[in-house]
């Protein structure tokens, strides 16, 4: 089959993913093999193609924003069967064992692995998974338009949840890209005023397209304070901006895998009760939850398919943020 490797990392200016041949992957008795059909391009790729990630492994075929069909199936597989057509997410596998999972916090478990970071992702014509971490995907959304869904989508829904946010409150988003651009229209779905921080004029356009009350840029404060605040952006000077933005009591919840580092603050910018946290990867419930929300409302993503060949150029526009919602690799191998 045709997949993308990286054997190195390095700037994606400098285009590391090589395009070469390597065997189809063989399902093991409650693995799934799946023919992929569309790949997103997310900023956590971009995290790994550059190096900004510790790698546990190289070689590696990145992608973990998978959409495609089942091809075959496992001999003790028995929740999908050939021709459904499924999404892989990040979350590839967890133990099932350590405290975390027996706290019902698998986002963390202690023996996670995830998709295209410790097992080869969907940058390919096929992949493996196990049947319990691969999802039926809702009717009504072309292969491209799902796949932000399954990262940047979720990411985003957790990111919501954990920031505490309720309906009618004001929320904050700094950057404005893959994730940002569905979270708000989840947002929006719960009545929540939404104030978008970014510097890009496209990026301003889109979300007042999606309904943001305001926009600006991070270092101005909104005309009234937030009552939460999610920093999409991987810049640690968004985090003190967006704590001097919320009021009393509020939360900035941050949904990278990766961020500069945090400058020093006064005490003063998160006193009052303020809290600052980190959202770390997604549950298998938070994947269900965000696809059902997705269909109801119905969710709109704005997407640029590339062909596979053309990963790094998407990498490259992802790095840039010349893009306008989110970069999706199309495997046209069906």
């Amino acid at each position: 089959m045709k997949a993308l490797h990286l054997t190195a990392p390095s700037p994606a200016d400098q285009r590391p993913l090589a395009l070469g041949d390597t065997p189809v992957p063989i399902p093991g008795e409650r693995e799934v093999l799946v023919r992929v059909h569309a790949c997103g391009v997310c900023r956590t790729d971009l995290h790994i193609i550059e190096g900004d990630l510790v790698l546990p492994r190289l070689p590696l075929i990145p992608g973990h924003q998978i959409v495609g069909t089942v091809d075959a199936v496992g001999r003790e597989v028995t929740l999908l069967a050939k021709g459904e057509r499924v999404g892989i997410p990040w979350l590839f596998s967890t133990c099932g064992s350590c405290e975390q999972c027996r706290a019902d916090r698998e986002n963390l478990c202690d023996n996670g692995m995830f998709t295209g970071y410790h097992t080869d992702g969907g940058y390919a014509e096929y992949v493996v998974v196990g049947e319990s971490f691969a999802y039926r995907l809702p009717e009504g959304f072309s292969d491209a338009a799902v796949a932000p869904l399954l990262c940047a989508g979720v990411i985003g829904y957790r990111a919501l949840r954990l920031s505490g946010i309720r309906p009618g409150e004001r929320l904050g988003m700094y950057g404005f890209g893959a994730s940002a651009h569905i979270t708000i229209q989840i947002a929006r779905h719960w009545q929540c005023e939404v104030y978008v921080f970014t510097r890009g004029k496209q990026h301003k356009s889109l979300a007042e397209e999606f309904g943001a009350v305001w926009t600006g840029s991070a270092d101005q404060l909104p005309p009234r304070p937030l009552h939460s605040a999610i920093v999409f952006s991987p810049s640690g000077e968004a985090v003190p901006a967006a704590l001097k933005a919320i009021g009393k009591g509020g939360t900035v919840a941050l949904a990278g895998i990766h961020m500069t580092p945090i400058p020093s603050m006064e005490y003063t910018t998160i006193y009052h009760e303020k809290t600052l946290r980190s959202v770390a990867n997604s549950t298998r419930q938070d994947v269900r939850e965000m696809l059902d929300a997705a269909a109801e409302i119905p969710v709109r993503t704005e997407v640029e398919t590339f062909p596979l060949e053309a990963a790094n150029d998407a990498l490259i526009t992802l790095k840039h943020s010349t893009l306008r919602g989110s970069a999706v690799l199309s495997i046209a191998n069906w």
